[in-house]
């Protein structure tokens, strides 16, 4: 079975509670592999599905995953978590088919995007923004006009104009103008963010939700469409912003994508050094009360001022996208997973980052 067959297990049961997790049944004294969601299949009893030895599943105690679910319905507003572990589906829970805002992984998914036009040639990250004619308004200065497309890649472009999509503490955050020269200072910026959509258009001559679709959503079976876009006219500044509904499942997908390094059965469709470079550590995040940065992706290392994740102890090369409201994607490499959360904002819930530090803590503390 593909790795597209296999993680696209999570969706083909749509009126079973619990995720696919693989065990031996013993039936008509055949032993057959089937998947169990916790609900019966196969005309077996919930009983008999417990009696199995559930501490072989994937190595994980279902036990203690159940209680993970358990601990999250009752303390947080998780909508819904997938968790895939060796490219296959291990647990999850809630709504993992709905369509949420992606919010700020979306910065995540335009960083693995630009890979394939670094890589070619198309996009040359030592550009400037002079040598590409951008601009604002107001204008930039001569200083801001030196930042180039790596720069902002890092969010470190020393350019802090107002942005699209960008909350008063961002806002406020940001130093006064010409205070920092490009690449000496890291700051969240959504300008750096917003400005790589329209330099990827300019310079790729293709719509970003246009070349997600066709370059990483298509190829990994992910059930995006066009009309899953968010975007709107901008007002704040020139550059727009490019969110977008994603399934928790589909995340899940990307996440595997990354974690096998742009690889997906045997097609690369993002390049295996642009997976490791964006992905490494560049900033401390303290001043943002993060941790570390690399290209548009929060990585974990022991030279974060700051804990990666409070709540829960993650390896060196855990790596992950970020969104307001808990929309959370982990990559450990470490333990070959990739853990899902996502939260209904539609309804503004929020889920704190402290809360899903405890979750993950409890689901990587399910291992046998």
């Amino acid at each position: 079975m593909s790795k597209k067959d296999r993680i696209h297990e999570i969706t083909s049961m749509k009126n079973l509670k619990k995720t696919e997790i693989a065990i031996n049944l013993h039936r008509c004294g055949i032993s057959i592999c089937i998947f169990v969601l916790g609900l019966a299949l196969f005309s077996c009893s919930e009983d008999a599905q417990k009696d199995e030895s559930n501490n072989e599943i994937l190595g994980y105690s279902l036990e203690k995953l159940q209680a993970a679910e358990e601990w999250a319905n009752n303390n947080t507003k998780t909508a819904a978590v997938v968790i895939l572990v060796d490219g296959q589906p291990l647990y999850q829970w809630g709504n993992v088919d709905t369509k949420y805002i992606s919010h700020s992984t979306r910065k995540s998914f335009m960083s693995a995007l630009f890979g394939k036009y670094v890589d070619d040639g198309t996009i040359d990250l030592n550009t400037t923004m002079a040598e590409l004619g951008i601009d604002d308004i107001p204008e930039l200065t001569e200083q801001e006009k030196t930042a180039t497309v790596e720069h902002c890649m890092q969010s470190a472009s020393g350019v802090y104009h107002t942005a699209e999509a960008e909350s008063d503490f961002m806002h406020d955050l940001k130093p006064s103008q010409d205070e920092y020269l490009p690449g000496t200072f890291w700051i969240y910026n959504n300008w750096d963010f917003n400005v790589l959509r329209t330099i990827f258009e300019q310079e790729t001559q293709t719509n970003f939700y246009e070349a997600l679709k066709s370059d990483i959503m298509d190829p990994i079976g992910a059930n995006f469409q066009l009309a899953d876009s968010i975007s709107w006219v901008p007002t704040r500044s020139v550059h727009p912003a490019y969110m977008f509904k994603i399934s928790p499942t589909d995340m899940s997908k990307f996440g595997q994508l990354m974690l096998d390094k742009g690889n997906w059965d045997g097609n690369q469709i993002i390049p295996r050094d642009w997976v490791e470079e964006s992905t490494k550590y560049l900033w401390d995040a303290e001043i943002y009360d993060g941790d570390g940065y690399g290209y548009m992706w929060w990585v974990a290392t022991n030279a974060n001022a700051r804990p990666y994740l409070p709540n829960c102890n993650l390896p060196v090369g855990t790596y992950s996208a970020r969104g307001a409201g808990g929309q959370w994607m982990e990559i450990i490499p470490e333990r070959n997973m990739v853990f899902v959360h996502m939260v209904d904002t539609y309804v503004r819930d929020n889920v704190e980052f402290g809360d899903i530090g405890t979750l993950l803590q409890m689901v990587l503390d399910s291992k046998n």
